[in-house]
């Protein structure tokens, strides 16, 4: 950012020099053209010094909201699974998620499994508002099995985005400490991408489910830090 401000500070101070200075001199004016190097600096010190979230940073962001879209909320990410028992085992044993919601759909041989940090005490038992409490949570998982793939031997399982031709990456826990829980996981035989202490970024972790998909674990008291990367 410095480097943008620079050129500035010096036409200050050649403004300053010519009060006490006895000889004409003459300067650029200050009105730079909008196609010159000096405007294009003065824009990217402008958009330097705007916070990284910033319109100006980011083309296409929209700020005003469509009141429309005010009720809007994350509400589900579906991972397609070869086998319910060893997925839901997964998600639940190892990371303490709860089953909020099974749907079955016979006519097309699939199940819908949702999963989630949620108390579902508090559920109701009647399908209907089961069903519809579930849909109300935030940030749930959508475990999907098409019936037959955990005893077909031609099965080669589903593509989890981290090879070529790649596309989705991962899904993100917070754990109360990275190092711990890494540990556990360990114990428990989880399948790692990335141990807390390989890499750069220290402190951090990845995880594989039972298909293959990742998992970032990561805790509140170091995520802050490691998240900013020097510019």
């Amino acid at each position: 950012m410095a480097a943008y401000s620079i050129p500035a500070c010096f036409y200050r101070l050649s403004l300053l020099r010519l009060t006490s200075s006895t000889k004409p001199i003459s300067l650029p004016s200050p009105s730079f053209h909008p196609k010159t190097k000096s405007s294009k600096r003065l824009r990217l010190f402008s958009m330097a010094s705007e916070p990284k979230e910033s319109p100006a940073n980011n083309p296409g962001l929209h700020t005003s909201i469509d009141d429309a879209t005010k009720g809007y909320f994350m509400q589900q990410t579906m991972f397609r699974i070869k086998d319910p028992k060893v997925s839901l085992d997964f998600y639940s044993r190892v990371l303490g998620m709860s089953l909020l919601k099974r749907l079955d759909f016979p006519e097309m041989k699939f199940s819908l499994y949702f999963m989630g940090y949620e108390d579902t005490s508090s559920a109701s038992s009647d399908p209907v508002e089961r069903t519809t409490w579930t849909f109300g949570q935030k940030a749930t998982i959508e475990l999907t099995h098409n019936w037959g793939t955990e005893s077909d031997p031609d099965f080669k399982g589903y593509h989890n985005g981290n090879s070529e031709p790649r596309g989705f990456g991962h899904i993100g826990i917070t754990v109360d400490d990275t190092y711990k829980a890494c540990e556990r996981f360990e114990r428990l035989g989880v399948e790692f991408v990335k141990k807390p202490d390989d890499g750069k970024m220290k402190g951090i972790a990845f995880i594989k489910d039972p298909d293959g998909y990742w998992i970032e674990i990561f805790d509140l008291k170091t995520i802050g830090r490691i998240a900013i990367v020097p510019t």
